[in-house]
């Protein structure tokens, strides 16, 4: 089986060893599990990325609960990808995620009265969820009072953050995160 049985995912080796495990490509006709892993623990490792995707499509306002609608706003994404690019959508997808994920994050340690910033590496499940959020988030702020439609706006934040384009949402998103950290080294 092929996802949205159109791309084989067999082929798509992913390059950035510290997410091959939390990347999940399991190949499945339309990627919805309906909740079948959530009792599980680290569930989240287990579900197809494509449906983790749509899941953070979901999750804000307009298209709250909606999943058919976040699955066809992806499914036209991932169209307009291969048509743009002549490549496997759910490969520039992948590319994109080890490319958006930050590596570093600041946290905020206190000392008797004062609060001191550190710097800490973020774990590769973490680097994953933000990766997948900040592409969410840019195709949501693109997509706002805008012409283009969603499934424009995410096949071009994917397309810009797997090329490591620094106008994307999620490459800048990342940058700042990572350039926040170095300073409280």
């Amino acid at each position: 089986m092929k996802v949205f049985e159109k791309w084989d995912v067999s082929e798509i080796e992913i390059e950035d060893l510290g997410i091959r495990q939390y990347v999940n490509l399991k190949e499945m006709a339309i990627p919805h599990t309906g909740g079948r892993v959530a009792s599980q623990q680290l569930s989240k490792s287990s579900i197809s990325i494509v449906e983790r995707l749509i899941n953070k499509i979901m999750r804000k306002e307009r298209n709250t609960g909606q999943k058919q609608k976040a699955l066809s706003i992806v499914k036209g994404a991932f169209e307009i990808i291969h048509k743009k690019t002549g490549k496997n959508p759910i490969y520039l997808l992948v590319k994109a995620i080890e490319n958006a994920g930050p590596r570093e994050e600041v946290i905020r340690l206190r000392y008797g009265g004062i609060s001191v910033p550190k710097s800490v590496d973020t774990s590769t499940q973490r680097r994953v969820d933000m990766a997948l959020m900040f592409i969410a988030q840019g195709t949501q702020r693109a997509a706002f009072k805008s012409k283009r439609g969603m499934e424009g706006c995410l096949a071009a934040e994917i397309i810009a953050a797997a090329e490591y384009d620094v106008k994307s949402y999620a490459i800048s998103k990342k940058e700042e995160r990572e350039r926040v950290a170095k300073a409280a080294r």
